[in-house]
Formats: C-alpha cells, sequence, structure tokens
C-alpha cells in the first residue's frame, strides 16, 4: 500500500504563490507517475500536472505558464509550484500515483488525503 504524504495549500489572495509538496515514504519503483489533480466544488476531478514516460512535464491548459512541477526520483517526492494564483483554482489538491501514464486523474490508483487551496479575490 502506497502512502501519499502533502503539505502546503492555504488561502492566499489572486496573485499570490503557494507550494505544495508531497512525498512517497517507501515508494519502490521508480517506473511509477505521480502527479497531481484538483477538486473543485461544482466541478469533476482535473489532472492538473506530472511528468510523463519520456521525461515531459503536462500542464493542463489553464495553470501553464504559472505551475511548475518537479519531482526527484531518489526522494520519492514531488512539488508543485503555484504562482499568479486564480480564483478559479481554489481547489483541493490532491497528489496521486498510478503505474500507467495519464492525464485523466481517474487513472491514478492512489491519493494523498488532499489539501485546500483557496485564492480570494
Amino acid at each position: 500500500q502506497v502512502t501519499l504524504v502533502e503539505t502546503g495549500g492555504g488561502l492566499v489572495q489572486a496573485g499570490d504563490s503557494l507550494r505544495l509538496s508531497c512525498v512517497a515514504p517507501g515508494l519502490t519503483y521508480t517506473s511509477s507517475f505521480m502527479a497531481y489533480s484538483r477538486l473543485a466544488p461544482g466541478k469533476e476531478r482535473e489532472f492538473v500536472a506530472g511528468i510523463n514516460w519520456i521525461g515531459g512535464t503536462y500542464y493542463t491548459d489553464s495553470v501553464k505558464g504559472r505551475f511548475t512541477f518537479t519531482r526527484d526520483y531518489p526522494s520519492n517526492t514531488m512539488n508543485q509550484q503555484m504562482e499568479n494564483l486564480k480564483t478559479e483554482g481554489s481547489a483541493v489538491y490532491y497528489c496521486t500515483l498510478t503505474d500507467k501514464w495519464s492525464i485523466e486523474a481517474s487513472m491514478y490508483d492512489h491519493w494523498s488525503r488532499g489539501t485546500r487551496v483557496t485564492v480570494s479575490s
């Protein structure tokens, strides 16, 4: 059983920055794919960012140019630096894990408990 421990999140104003971090202690297979997804009120789960099988970083369109996703394989950690946050970015953010790359949030088997990001205007 994989555990994903997430930190970060909080209440910020539009235009502010936040950093989310996630660690997967005990993860033994580096072929896994870690990514961030989010769930906003009244919306479906949405894939936000992750690194694919050839090392390319994928971002959903609404965060391109503002979010930076990084992963450190030896320490099983990933980070998401979020700049110029917008009110529509308010959601519960989850770090997720799968062994098959996908940009569909539903394809990720393991989820953290989630951390809330609230962006006020």
